[in-house]
Parts: C-alpha cells; structure tokens; sequence
C-alpha cells in the first residue's frame, strides 16, 4: 500500500506511555503504603485513638511526664485526654490529628524543644477543661478576677503532673506559670 509505513514487530508491541505512568504510579503507591503502614504499626497508631493515658507515652520523650501524672493528685480523677483534648467528638479528634502530626514531624526529624512544651492552643484547651471541670468551684473566683486574668496552671502547675522535677528543671517556685511554646 502506498503511503503505509510498515510497523516493526517492536512497534506493535510498544504499549502506550500511560500504561507506563499508571505502572510507575501503583509501584510509588504500594512503597508509600507500606511504608506508612509499617511506620502506624511501629508506632502503635491505633492505640492514639484510645483515652488510655499509656498511648501518651509510647513516645520515649513522654515517659516523664506520664510518670509524674501518676504521682499527681488527679490521676485517680483525670487522664490525659480529659485536661489536653476538648470534649466534644469532632473538635478531640481534630486536637488528635494536629497533635500526632506535629509530634510524629518533632520526634522524627529530633527538632522539638526539649523538654517538650505545651503550644498556646493546647495551653487554651487546658485552661478551658481545668475551667469546666472545676466552674463550681471557681465560679466566684473567675467572676470576681476576670475569666482569662490567669491560668489555673499559674498557681497548680503541679497538679496534672506532679513537681515539675524531670519536666524541665526543678520546681521555679514564683515561676510556676507554664512555658509557652509557638
């Protein structure tokens, strides 16, 4: 036939570049997959959906501070997620997902502050469930001081966890108030 290039055998069996690109593109698939499925296993992923204050410290780095909570006067009364997570299904598990990203990127890449320091939007969620928990007690007190005139963790820096020994240095006394840490 006239203006018919005769394909090569090796022309025929050439498959098409997106055949190619969906190969590549299951292969960086399955790597990412397996990878972040190994590393959630590793970690024990599933246990950060619990309230047991243990998950807490599946971090080496966290092991003070669980240590201290159980020598605190609100163990027997408070876990973890009951003073830094909000209380409502959505906004806990939104605080959870935040959390764990900028925990899993600090002690992977080794570039928190040491010791480890509680952010300002965690710090307000603290002083929120240390207010609600307590609002019949301290109704007076907020009234008459103003809500956000002070953090309860200025005077009572040692009630979820104890001294501050081994969270940062020996007690500092006048100096009590949380760090915060942007």
């Amino acid at each position: 036939m006239p203006g018919v290039i005769p394909q090569s055998e090796a022309d025929r069996l050439r498959l098409p570049r997106w055949v190619y690109a969906g190969i590549a593109l299951a292969a960086l698939s399955g790597v990412l997959l397996g990878v972040g499925g190994f590393t959630f296993g590793y970690a024990e992923g599933l246990s950060y959906f619990s309230t047991d204050p243990r998950a807490c410290a599946n971090c080496h780095i966290m092991w003070p501070q669980y240590d201290s909570w159980q020598h605190a006067s609100h163990h027997t009364v408070a876990t973890c997620v009951d003073c830094h997570l909000p209380h409502t299904f959505i906004a806990k598990y939104i605080a959870k997902a935040e959390n764990g990203y900028h925990h899993s990127k600090g002690f992977t890449l080794q570039d928190f502050h040491e010791p480890i320091m509680i952010k300002t939007k965690n710090a307000d969620i603290l002083q929120h469930n240390c207010v609600m928990c307590h609002e019949g007690f301290i109704h007076d007190i907020s009234a008459a001081a103003g809500a956000d005139s002070m953090r309860c963790v200025h005077c009572h820096a040692d009630v979820g966890h104890g001294e501050r020994t081994g969270l940062g240095g020996p007690d500092r006394g006048a100096e009590r108030e949380l760090e915060y840490h942007e």
